[in-house]
């Protein structure tokens, strides 16, 4: 009985170009904290499932000898090697494949990685399969963000999503070629990993700041699975002039700022 169905490959069409550009990057507090709890030392090998356009598995290139990065989507692994390919990393090989099919023949991991995604992923399945692929002294490491908009106590966030309503219904789109419809998680991550093959897991909370232009939150909207450019369509323009007078209404200076809590979620196999 899992509890996410299988993958579906409209989930991001569209959004890898934005997502490498204006989703937020995690602050270096994380990638600190993660060489503290794993002890990495530039050995050993690293697993980023759900890779997206690299922003994990290219930061931490200088702490592990290998990185492989696996993603479904195609277009996202595109922008990943352009990144990587301007950040220098060598050492990081980008597959393209889902979670879900890793096989032991991909070696032996110190660490694996999951950033915003382990939500769209058949989480037991992942976690039996990853247990078996870390070495004796290896971990997890899930990655959670709380930057959802559409529950949001931002003036500004809410007066986004309202504009967004307005162009594209008040229903959560959410993959189905933008049929479908959002479902939260029924069971939490740390549910399900407690009921895992995993020995221990302990939650770690980092804090950072961040500031968004009208133009780089807009670039954020396109990154989502809720907004993808193929929504608005030939109403672009018009939905970006209208999202533009609806937050200069909130805050004429064009800045938006908050402080956006991450949850690392740790766990080691041993």
């Amino acid at each position: 009985m899992t509890t996410i169905p299988t993958y579906d490959p409209t989930l991001f069409e569209g959004a890898a170009w934005y997502y490498a550009r204006y989703r937020p990057q995690y602050p270096p507090v994380v990638f600190d904290l993660l060489t503290d709890k794993f002890q990495l030392d530039g050995k050993g090998r690293l697993l980023d499932l759900g890779c997206g356009a690299g922003l994990i598995a290219i930061p931490l290139r200088h702490h592990f000898q290998e990185i492989i990065g696996l993603d479904p989507d195609a277009d996202m692994l595109q922008q990943a090697q352009q990144q990587a390919v301007a950040a220098k990393a060598t050492n990081i090989s980008w597959v393209q494949e889902r979670a879900e099919n890793i096989s032991p023949a991909a070696g032996k991991f110190k660490l694996v990685t999951i950033g915003r995604a382990f939500h769209w992923m058949q989480r037991e399945l992942v976690l039996e399969r990853l247990h078996n692929l870390l070495s004796d002294d290896g971990g997890l490491a899930i990655i959670k963000t709380y930057e959802d908009p559409w529950n949001s106590d931002h003036p500004w966030k809410k007066t986004a999503i309202s504009v967004v309503k307005r162009w594209l219904g008040e229903q959560r789109r959410t993959g189905q070629g933008g049929n479908g419809v959002w479902q939260p998680l029924a069971v939490s991550h740390e549910e399900i990993l407690a009921k895992s093959p995993f020995r221990r897991q302990a939650n770690y909370e980092v804090k950072y700041q961040k500031s968004w232009t009208i133009d780089s939150y807009i670039g954020y909207l396109y990154s989502t699975a809720f907004c993808l450019p193929s929504f608005v369509g030939e109403n672009r323009d018009k939905f970006e002039a209208d999202l533009k007078e609806s937050l200069l209404q909130v805050e004429p200076s064009g800045i938006f700022t908050e402080e956006l809590p991450i949850t690392v979620i740790a766990a080691w196999k041993n």
